[in-house]
């Protein structure tokens, strides 16, 4: 996910989080990357001076309140929050990586494989949600966050227990997205059911698989009357075949015409298996292609200095003599500073092909005998190489002044490591 530096109006800390840099922000609040003492990365939601009243402080607490009664692993969890401060606030967790929005815009649209798995795990996780008597109302391709450990759904401000006709929304008012809103919704019916969540996760596999929502409109005026107009059809050009059906049926325009979430998940899993594939498989492809390099400080803090290390007369680095500090070291005692090891440049790994392969074909693009094929990389993420860890730098004392080594004491850690494993003789 993009990171921006703060402004100099930005607040530095909230709730006994530190706030290092903005993450994104919307009519009514400001979101930022946070960290807890313990180093814990959290999403940190704030309202804006500028909206903050009663109306919005009630809102902002039922937000809370909802996210407290969600659970699920494709939900982003509660970590903290205090509505009733001068500046109300929530933090979530941190889930690092592009929303399917700019994951899109960025990358182009999902195989009809990774779109069925996206259908797959996001309608699981909302089948959660209505289990827990509460709607999302407001699942858009901004509100899915493609993390490093699969999808998971965010921002529940618009969220509702179902079947309530309470509503903190004025009369004559529609909230959400028109884009991804059912026509009932559009209308202003009350109460709406979980039919609601199945068209916006329709919308929101059409713009994975094709690049574009179920109606387009540059006047607000002109979309609403596209989605409430019966006879005016999703659009559904760039869909592959195999996945007609399910959008179709899923952005019906009657409520009562839509498919249950558990239809919908096993849709998804015969459209994975019609092409050989097993559901956990497709998961792991679709994790894989939309996971992002791992970036929360590296962008944010300069590097820090390298450690110095005493060296051993065979080269290697004298463990005995690291646990002492170079200010106490004896008189003559040699200490050379290790830089981290430079390894040769790898060679170019071949983007793994993410067109469905047919069946009986090894799930590993390219690997046909398995004697020959390589051996497996380390288990730091899908096919991707483990990330340097975060640096401090000018932030390296946390509230208090009180100096926090754990970030250095990590990156230490892995310079040393690098270091033994380049001069192993195993």
């Amino acid at each position: 996910m993009p990171i921006a530096p703060l402004s100099p109006h930005d607040p530095t800390e909230l709730g006994g989080y530190e706030l290092l840099g903005r993450i994104g922000q919307g009519g009514m609040g400001q979101v930022y990357l946070g960290e807890s003492p313990g180093g814990e990365p959290a999403a940190v939601k704030v309202i804006k001076p500028s909206v903050v009243d009663s109306e919005t402080r009630q809102r902002f607490a039922q937000e809370v309140e909802i996210l407290k009664t969600i659970w699920g692993a494709r939900i982003a969890a509660l970590l903290d929050a205090d509505p009733e401060a001068d500046r109300p606030w929530l933090a979530t967790e941190y889930i690092e990586g592009l929303d399917l929005s700019r994951h899109v815009a960025s990358h182009g649209p999902l195989p009809s494989l990774l779109t069925a798995s996206l259908g797959a795990t996001l309608a699981e996780a909302l089948a959660t949600v209505h289990k827990q008597g509460l709607l999302h109302r407001d699942l858009k391709p901004a509100n899915v966050l493609l993390g490093p450990n699969g999808p998971k759904i965010i921002d529940f401000g618009l969220a509702v227990f179902a079947e309530s006709s309470v509503s903190l929304t004025a009369p004559n008012t529609v909230v959400g997205t028109p884009s991804c809103m059912p026509p009932e919704q559009a209308n202003g019916e009350k109460p709406l059911t979980s039919a609601v969540d199945v068209y916006a996760l329709g919308a929101v596999l059409l713009f994975a698989v094709s690049g574009h929502l179920p109606y387009q409109a540059a006047n607000i005026h002109v979309l609403f009357h596209q989605v409430t107009d019966p006879a005016i059809a999703p659009d559904l050009s760039g869909v592959p075949d195999e996945l007609v059906p399910l959008l179709t049926a899923m952005l019906a325009h009657q409520a009562q015409d839509r498919p249950a979430l558990d239809d919908v998940v096993q849709q998804c899993r015969a459209v994975i298996e019609a092409q050989g594939f097993k559901v956990a498989q497709a998961r792991r492809r679709l994790t894989t292609h939309t996971a992002a390099p791992t970036q929360i400080l590296d962008d944010l803090l300069p590097p820090a200095e390298a450690p110095t290390v005493p060296l051993s007369p065979t080269g290697q680095p004298d463990a005995e003599a690291a646990a002492a500090s170079p200010s106490t070291a004896e008189p003559g005692t040699a200490a050379t500073q290790i830089l981290p090891p430079t390894l040769p440049e790898p060679k170019p790994e071949r983007t793994p092909t993410l067109v469905d392969s047919p069946k009986g074909q090894s799930e590993t693009p390219g690997a046909t005998d398995p004697a020959q094929s390589p051996p497996p990389k380390p288990a730091s993420g899908p096919d991707r190489a483990p990330s340097s860890l975060p640096a401090p730098g000018s932030r390296a004392k946390g509230r208090g002044g009180r100096p926090r080594h754990s970030a250095q004491a990590r990156i230490t850690a892995q310079r040393l490591r690098e270091v033994y494993a380049a001069r192993a003789t195993f």
